[in-house]
């Protein structure tokens, strides 16, 4: 069973997330909050997952981030946005968030992304991709050729990890599509990370798109 919060302002919100998740079977919503109640409820029920949203009217989501990341140990926090163009994105990646989902998501498809989150993996709505990518790295050739650059650092089978990074999979997903351990994997994740400069899976996986690794705009979930 997957342990989820929903920190949202919004009681409509909060109450949508819970009721979707709380479908699914393998989710249960352990609690919702406002901003200001967040890490309270975290350090209270000690969720695997945490669903915030990155513009909240009491509590800045940006600083309810950080307070989260500032515990032993931090929960994986996904934001929630209503904007594909939200300057605060990039900020939040930089910040430790682990994914982000556009508040709309296909019902379905939000159960399949707490799931990947919660197992390691990567998650990014299709249409905040390019506004992360953009965000974090900068647009244009010079930031294609910077990406492209640290990529080739890589060995044959560091650059085949970093794909299956970028398409969502945890490290037990990788380790079967690729016949080794998980913790072979982590090894070879924590080499990447080294190389490409990066700290976190989400930024590789940023690194990864902007450097083309990547052949389709299909969402990684």
């Amino acid at each position: 069973m997957i342990r989820v919060i929903v920190v949202d302002d919004e009681e409509l919100v909060r109450s949508g997330f819970r009721l979707i998740l709380q479908a699914a079977g393998d989710i249960q919503v352990v609690a919702t909050s406002t901003g200001a109640q967040a890490v309270r409820e975290v350090t209270a029920h000690r969720p695997d997952v945490v669903l915030l949203d990155i513009r909240m009217a009491d509590v800045d989501g940006l600083t309810v981030l950080r307070q989260l990341q500032g515990l032993k140990p931090p929960p994986v926090v996904a934001m929630l946005t209503t904007f594909d163009s939200d300057e605060y994105i990039a900020t939040a990646l930089r910040s430790g968030a682990a994914g982000f989902i556009l508040k709309d998501t296909a019902p379905d498809q939000l159960a399949q992304m707490v799931r990947t989150v919660a197992a390691g993996g990567v998650v990014l709505s299709a249409k905040v991709t390019r506004t992360v990518v953009e965000g974090y790295l900068g647009a244009g050739s010079d930031a294609e050729a910077a990406a492209a650059a640290l990529t080739e650092q890589l060995t044959e089978r560091e650059h085949a990890v970093l794909v299956l990074i970028a398409e969502g999979l945890s490290n037990t997903e990788i380790g079967a599509r690729i016949h080794v351990s998980a913790s072979t994997v982590k090894d070879h994740v924590s080499a990447i990370l080294t190389k490409l400069r990066v700290g976190s899976r989400v930024q590789a996986a940023l690194v990864a798109e902007r450097a083309g690794l990547l052949s389709t705009e299909e969402p990684r979930s």
